[in-house]
């Protein structure tokens, strides 16, 4: 959290505030988790871009010019913005139309300055594949990569195969796709479901602005005070020890790669 939904989101929902302003200063105390941000300084905000779980605001010498660098945002766990500053921001982006805090709870969130283009400071960014709504997320090359793939879950998490997907849609898609997590080298007819869902999947968290999950100050929230409206429905991600919607087998909770996992074993059996 926020995965590929949160940040679209919040792309589209800052958008309106910074395309065309000017960044007069960006403001915190933590030069190394929000490296080069002078770099910014007095430079225009062109429309803000998304790659995977990756905000990117191009920055030019005018609104007219072409961007020679960009601000990049990665939200951590409890990243977003506020219009109003509070206890738990840690960058202002003052621009000259107004400000724009970054609140981050867990502080687990990074911004930095970077060149246009030149992603070698971020190599999860530089090495990410492609966009799941995109036309590049080919089955093909997807059903080609998942059947010399380990556990599908973390291969899914590593950010190669598909770009945005996170712990919480990942376990929606596998549990759509009837697909253990810790399944190995899916068959084609597996990699075709698992393509289709991740799809399906990204494509109504979008429209319903996320999933905002219950854990109080870290609650994941747009400026604006809205939520995301997709845990809703969910079918497996936080579910543990609840009917699965499907079958009504209870939905089981274990560990893989590190990262809680939930799914229904009676849907989705390890083959």
């Amino acid at each position: 959290m926020p995965e590929l939904p949160e940040v679209e989101t919040t792309r589209r929902k800052i958008a309106p505030l910074v395309t065309g302003r000017t960044i007069v200063d960006i403001r915190h105390l933590s030069p190394k988790k929000y490296p080069d941000t002078g770099l910014a300084h007095g430079r225009t905000v062109l429309e803000p871009q998304r790659r995977g779980k990756y905000l990117i605001l191009p920055l030019a010498q005018g609104p007219d010019a072409a961007p020679d660098r960009e601000l990049i945002v990665h939200l951590g766990m409890t990243g977003g913005f506020r219009l109003e500053e509070g206890p738990h921001t840690r960058l202002t982006l003052q621009l000259d139309s107004g400000e724009l805090h970054f609140n981050d709870p867990r502080r687990f969130g990074r911004v930095r300055v970077v060149q246009a283009g030149d992603y070698a400071a971020l190599p999860t960014l530089a090495a990410m594949g492609p966009e799941p709504l995109g036309d590049s997320f080919e089955l093909e090359a997807f059903a080609q990569a998942a059947a010399k793939a380990g556990a599908v879950k973390p291969w899914l998490l590593s950010q190669r195969p598909v770009a945005g997907v996170g712990n919480i849609y990942a376990d929606e898609a596998l549990w759509r796709a009837r697909i253990h997590p810790a399944q190995r080298h899916l068959s084609a007819e597996q990699a075709a479901r698992l393509h289709a869902a991740v799809r399906e999947v990204m494509r109504e968290a979008v429209e319903l602005g996320g999933s905002s999950l219950g854990n109080g100050v870290s609650n994941y929230r747009q400026h604006d005070g809205d939520w995301g409206g997709f845990q809703l429905q969910h079918a497996a991600y936080g579910r543990g020890g609840q009917p699965c919607p499907r079958c009504g087998t209870t939905i089981e909770k274990t560990v893989l790669g590190q990262r809680g996992t939930h799914f229904c074993p009676q849907c989705q059996v390890l083959e």
